[in-house]
């Protein structure tokens, strides 16, 4: 092969950085590159030792052998690192500004995920990190853990000829833990297990723990569903000390913090929630003005009152950072005696809240506001189904209003819409059980006009609090406050989808893009097949929402300021909110505003990770539910949709029920099937038939393996 002195400089790089504690003389080099042609390549790899030399990229030692070399401005700094599923860490550091430091697998020496460490930066990246990310991320290498995580890790005990071990189910653990004969707590081959590591001293040796919980059986949903509780680290339950504050909080509402706030309790408010909620954070008023303008009012659990700061409630609720919804449960933020009881607007019960009541015109423009602490009785707990009667019979319990909350939803629905905001429309299901906690039935959620309604007044509130605090571009004069933020997408991740939804016969203009033209894309596929792909895949080209001090507007809802104030019961974000609020209405000291302006870009970061993980948790908990519900349908054929193209297959998204399955490539025997990434893909070499993204298939159920997680399907005439 001829190379260009670039590429050769590129090559001999690369393979000095993997080889980072070698020297080579210039012929091992010809030779372990696997180059040929000495007479002209030879000379031009002599060349290109010079110029890295020069450019002081390698260094020469005696007798001409060369190596990579760490430049002088390279240091050493320290944090706790962070194992993703492609296989590569990452550690936030303080350089002094904060950064991310990649680690390719490699580097990671013995650090697991969660471990403080330090880490070596590189003065240039490797060329594998430039390819997967920008060109300023910084990249290093483990050379000590400083601080084991001992977080606890979820497998399978297994037994070979000699020894035990467990297998992780976190894919981010990438070595098997070797179990010593006194440490295996009685766990037999096959069981799901929680393990503790001990030591782990050599990368060339395996990590050594001992076990300290046995789940059960793998594949069986108990042992599986606790496998999912344990490996995401969610707390099932409170320690003893956090009840006890919680024990001593008072039933009843002192007639003194009354006085102190708006005493809302004649006033006609009411919940609508799903038909199996219990903790009730939001009540909603309007009242229709003589102008013809509109009072919304917003009433949300003032769950500050009762969770104090320092207090171990509210550290406790700090840690968790939000409720998890599982697929046969919850694990709660806040203890029951608060979510369920003191803190849930219940019908016919006073209730402390924080209210926002918004003028809102018939354009649905906010012509004023007022953000206070009240008090509230509610008249009635309604289901989204029973609003949803209302508004197609027009009857029912106070039909009127709750036609004028309609009409006023979808004044703001339009608006929002004509101003540039995206409408998701994310497609989820919830299952029904047996008595023994296994799945029955898996049935789609409908989004109704109701869910439309409360959607839109909540959005409205949390716009109009993020706009009452506002921003300032004076240093001094800036307000800390956690905003609920959302990044413009990233230009190759919108290429992708341009290139996806094209092929499925779908414009989308992908240069300089608007939210208006992702909204369009949506409104164009809706109804259609193909609407949750496309509606999935235009998710993933967005950046993730995350919670920040910084505002820089949600990209997807088009809003300049936005934040979340109306589930203080499970986020804590929203508490947060809710006590800095009021704060500001009772003239914050200069020493809290520091303590604010200190503590509040971990707080989000803290928040914004608990986030992630409680998505993580409720997608494998769902996953559990849908093998176990498929297990009962070996055999079966159903109808789906391409919903991903691999270079081992494609998975199928069932239309009915969203579970979804593998297609593997080896199944596919009519031909020999060749992967087109640009074209999201599969292709026969002989036949030239197609298998896109987005095509509509039938298939039949022929293997399920709960252990893994598995669905296989193959594909019906």
């Amino acid at each position: 092969m001829n190379y260009t002195l670039d590429e050769l400089k590129s090559r001999v790089l690369d393979f000095l950085e993997k080889h980072r504690n070698e020297d080579f003389k210039p012929n091992e080099l010809f030779r372990r590159l696997s180059l040929k042609d000495s007479n002209k390549i030879y000379p031009l790899l002599l060349e290109a030792l010079t110029q890295l030399f020069d450019e002081k990229l390698i260094t020469r030692q005696r007798r001409k052998r060369y190596s990579f070399v760490r430049s002088q401005v390279s240091h050493q700094t320290s944090g706790t690192l962070f194992m993703t599923k492609q296989g590569h860490g990452i550690v936030e550091v303080e350089l002094p500004e904060k950064a991310s430091v990649i680690i390719q697998q490699r580097y990671l020496s013995t650090a697991l995920h969660g471990d403080k460490v330090s880490v070596e930066i590189f003065a240039r990246p490797t060329s594998k990190t430039l390819k997967q990310h920008p060109a300023e991320t910084l990249e290093g290498e483990i050379v000590e853990v400083l601080e084991r995580s001992n977080f606890p890790v979820v497998g399978t005990f297994e037994k070979s000829k000699n020894f035990f071990f467990v297998v992780p189910d976190d894919r981010r653990i990438q070595r098997d833990i070797y179990i010593p004969k006194g440490g295996t707590l009685g766990a037999r081959p096959n069981q799901k297990v929680v393990a503790l590591i001990d030591n782990w001293t050599s990368e060339h040796l395996n990590p050594e723990g001992h076990i300290i919980e046995v789940l059960g059986n793998s594949g069986e949903v108990r042992a599986e569903m606790a496998s999912v509780a344990r490996q995401f680290k969610l707390p099932l339950s409170f320690q003893n000390d956090v009840s006890k504050e919680v024990e001593a909080i008072p039933d009843a509402i002192p007639k003194s913090e009354i006085k102190k706030r708006l005493d809302l309790r004649k006033l006609l408010c009411f919940t609508i929630d799903p038909v199996d909620a219990k903790d009730f954070d939001d009540a909603v008023s309007l009242e229709l003005l003589p102008d013809g303008n509109f009072k919304l009012g917003v009433h949300i659990a003032d769950v500050s009152h009762y969770v104090q700061e320092k207090t171990k409630l509210d550290n406790e609720a700090y840690k968790r950072g939000t409720s998890v919804y599982l697929a046969d449960g919850v694990v709660p933020m806040l203890p029951e005696k608060l979510s369920n009881n003191l803190c849930s607007l219940r019908p016919n019960e006073d209730r402390l809240t924080y209210s926002a009541f918004m003028t809102v015109t018939p354009r649905g423009s906010v012509k004023d506001y007022q953000i206070a602490k009240s008090v509230i009785h509610s008249k009635r707990r309604f289901t989204y189904e029973e609003v949803q009667s209302i508004i197609e019979t027009k009857k029912g319990d106070y039909a009127e209003l709750v036609l004028q909350m309609e009409r006023l939803s979808k004044i703001l629905l339009k608006k929002r819409l004509r101003e540039g905001s995206i409408d998701f429309e994310s497609v989820e299901t919830k299952f029904r059980f047996d008595e023994h906690g296994k799945p029955l039935e898996i049935v789609k959620k409908v989004r109704l006009d109701a869910h439309r309604l409360v959607e839109e007044f909540m959005l409205l509130a949390n716009q109009t609090v993020a706009k009452h605090i506002g921003t300032s571009k004076k240093e001094e004069n800036i307000k800390p406050f956690v905003f609920r933020i959302h990044d413009a997408p990233d230009p190759e991740k919108l290429e992708n989808l341009s290139s996806f939804v094209e092929h499925l016969g779908y414009k989308f203009n992908k240069s300089g893009v608007t939210a208006k033209a992702l909204q369009q894309l949506l409104h164009d596929v809706k109804g259609k097949e193909e609407e949750t792909v496309i509606n999935n895949v235009a998710i993933r080209a967005m950046a993730k929402a995350v919670y920040s001090e910084k505002n820089i507007g949600h990209f997807g809802l088009g809003f300049k300021h936005y934040s979340h104030f109306t589930s203080p019961i499970r986020r804590y974000p929203d508490l947060l909110v809710h006590r800095l609020l009021f704060e500001y209405e009772h003239k914050m000291s200069h020493a809290r505003r520091e303590h604010f302006i200190k503590n509040l870009p971990d707080m989000c970061e803290h928040s914004s990770m608990m986030e992630r993980n409680a998505m993580e948790a409720e997608r494998a908990s769902v996953k559990v539910m849908q093998v176990e519900y498929m297990k009962r349908h070996l055999g079966d054929e159903f109808h789906g949709i391409i919903s991903g193209v691999t270079n081992f297959g494609m998975f199928i998204e069932l239309t009915d029920t969203l579970v979804e399955g593998l297609i593997r490539l080896r199944d596919l025997e009519d031909d020999y099937y060749i992967f087109d990434e640009k074209k999201y893909s599969l292709i026969g070499r002989r036949t030239k038939k197609r298998y896109r993204l987005g095509d509509k298939v039938s298939v039949k159920v022929v293997r399920v393996d709960p252990e893994k997680g598995e669905i296989d399907f193959l594909l019906v005439d």
